[in-house]
């Protein structure tokens, strides 16, 4: 088979499966055991026999999850949007790294373009920024460069000798924190977990508690998380109280927009859940999530600084690679990157941004918004339903009402049987013990009656359960 009847092959699969993805269930569920032996992992080579790629190819598409499918409600991204998925087929064709410009002229410029797009709808003045392999990077990355710039001879010395460092973060920010508080050498004991209010957001006062208690006891308050959209609860933290304490302290303030960040597209939304945002130090967006890019597409930017990131991250002998040699101007991004190898998703963005424009991604995040408040209502509405949390931002949080003792139990098994039913994949989460469903809407195409059918699949899975239960209670008796 030549290359050209690949492609043709490959391009009709592909097609027949995009246009099938919102139909039938979102997945044909088999255990472990069952798809092992379907996908017959061991079933031996066959050298240059394009039919068998093609059939683990088909394969691979029947048996795996439909992120586009209506009733995929358990991530914060769903199937990409098109315009990316053209970029990840034209990056992966043309395979090449965007480390230097000679590598990847176009990605290159395309790229700083996107950062600079990024930084006026941000607000950040003299800045700049890189695409990262995800937020929970770009986390590492900001907190990287606030430890450095609080202790500039960390970078040469190491940790040894330093005066202690203390990260602060809220109750609920997401667990990459703790990770780079590992990778960093800032030690898990110095990420300092700050009480929340009722609606998931941290309490200043009691982070300025904690900030002096560091103080009292000798160490150095260096780096403050504020999350915009925590990852169960979707609470938004005060960036401007936040900004009030970093004014009395002189910590480095860091947004970690992973999921909520989206809101900055919206005026209206920026207005309600990110004001201060343009004085913040750094500011991490995943395009991935509800804008719909395809996996991985990340941004981190920088205030207010042009060249922290190359000081922070360059090391080591790289001139194989990058000689600076400034021929014509040309820039290479490697060497302020964290990673050699750099993907190149500035393709898939920069097509996104051109296609959608500010305004068509901002009725998209606000749409999601209102797709949120229809669910809460439903849920409030239902006799069989409640919410867990009030809802305060894109996570509606929820569970089906049974005696209080049987609750965790129950929805678990119904979340369980939905999927594996093929009927929906909705997420779990523990909110101070008590398990609730977690209804996220990201799908572009999702409308209220895709709403009412998840709750109403939901609500019928659940009555089948309970009748189940009922007549085990009986003839248990």
């Amino acid at each position: 088979m030549n290359d050209k009847k690949v492609f043709e092959n490959l391009l009709k699969i592909i097609e027949q499966y995009h246009f099938s993805q919102r139909s039938g269930k979102y997945l044909e569920y088999r255990n472990p055991t069952e798809l092992r032996g379907l996908l017959e992992l061991e079933r031996p080579e066959k050298n240059g026999d394009w039919q068998e790629i093609f059939d683990w190819v088909e394969k691979y598409l029947t048996y795996s999850v439909k992120t586009n499918h209506p009733m995929f409600v358990n991530r914060m991204w769903v199937g990409a949007n098109l315009p990316s998925i053209v970029g990840e087929i034209v990056a992966a064709v043309t395979n090449t790294s965007a480390c230097t410009y000679e590598s990847a002229p176009v990605s290159t410029l395309m790229e700083k373009y996107m950062i600079g797009r990024m930084l006026e709808l941000v607000g950040f003045k003299n800045g700049e920024g890189q695409m990262t392999t995800g937020s929970s990077n770009a986390n590492m990355i900001a907190m990287m460069t606030a430890r450095n710039m609080a202790a500039n001879t960390i970078k040469q010395a190491g940790m040894f000798g330093q005066r202690k460092l203390f990260a602060f973060v809220g109750a609920d920010a997401h667990y990459s924190m703790d990770r780079a508080a590992n990778i960093l050498g800032i030690g898990a004991d110095q990420l300092i977990k700050v009480p929340l209010d009722p609606l998931g957001a941290m309490i200043p006062a009691e982070l300025e508690r904690a900030v002096d208690r560091v103080l009292a006891g000798g160490g150095q308050p260096f780096f403050v998380v504020a999350t915009a959209g925590t990852t169960v609860r979707g609470g938004y933290d005060s960036i401007e109280a936040l900004l009030a304490l970093r004014e009395k302290y002189g910590f480095w303030l860091h947004v970690d927009g992973a999921w909520g960040g989206a809101a900055v597209f919206s005026e209206k939304l920026r207005n309600r859940y990110l004001r201060g945002l343009e004085e913040a130090d750094s500011f991490t967006c995943d395009f991935h999530k509800m804008l719909g890019s395809s996996l991985m597409c990340n941004i981190l930017l920088i205030n207010k600084r042009t060249d922290a990131l190359a000081t922070v991250l360059c090391a080591g002998d790289g001139s194989y690679l990058f000689r600076n040699e400034n021929i014509d101007g040309m820039e290479d991004l490697g060497t302020a990157s964290l990673q050699c190898g750099r993907r190149v998703d500035s393709l898939k963005w920069f097509l996104d941004w051109k296609f959608f424009g500010r305004e068509g991604l901002a009725r998209r995040v606000e749409k999601n918004l209102d797709l949120c408040k229809y669910a809460e209502e439903l849920v409030k509405a239902s006799d069989h339903l409640e919410l867990v949390v009030p809802r305060t931002s894109f996570n509606v949080c929820f569970r089906f009402k049974v005696p209080a003792e049987d609750n965790n139990s129950f929805n678990l098994a119904l979340r369980t049987g939905l999927y594996r039913d093929g009927t929906s994949l909705v997420g779990l989460a523990y909110i101070d013990g008590e398990l609730a469903m977690r209804l996220l809407v990201t799908n572009p195409a999702a409308e209220r009656a895709d709403i009412d059918t998840f709750f109403g699949n939901l609500i019928a899975k659940g009555q089948e359960l309970l009748q189940e239960l009922d007549v085990s209670l009986v003839a248990d008796c």
